[in-house]
């Protein structure tokens, strides 16, 4: 089993960043990739960005250049957000990947234009 606590959102202006932090504990040695996912209102929850235990990082198309995935440790997954837009809007899951998913309860970012 592994366990995720998110921290970070928040409210801010377009044009803004803010900066997510998801811990993890439990079976972690077992983590093969972390990641983020986001789910606006009255739509599918979607990939944000991800990175694996070699540091690869994997990003959708929407954010690359202006999100940045990476870990301070094997526990600890930051998720940078700069030049934030309205449509960024939504809430944020952690997400690792062992023989299965595991999510953290997601943390609300608003981006008011």
């Amino acid at each position: 089993q592994v366990q995720l606590v998110e921290s970070g959102g928040g409210l801010v202006q377009a044009g803004g960043s803010l900066r997510l932090s998801c811990a993890a504990s439990g079976s972690i040695s077992s983590i093969l990739v972390m990641g983020w996912y986001r789910q606006a209102p009255g739509k599918q929850r979607e990939l944000v960005a991800t990175i694996t235990r070699t540091g690869g990082t994997n990003y959708a198309d929407s954010v690359a250049g202006r999100f940045t995935i990476s870990r301070d440790s094997i526990k600890r997954v930051n998720l940078q957000m700069n030049s934030l837009k309205p449509e960024d809007t939504a809430v944020y899951y952690c997400n690792a990947k062992t023989s299965r998913d595991f999510w953290g309860q997601g943390t609300q970012v608003t981006v008011s234009s």
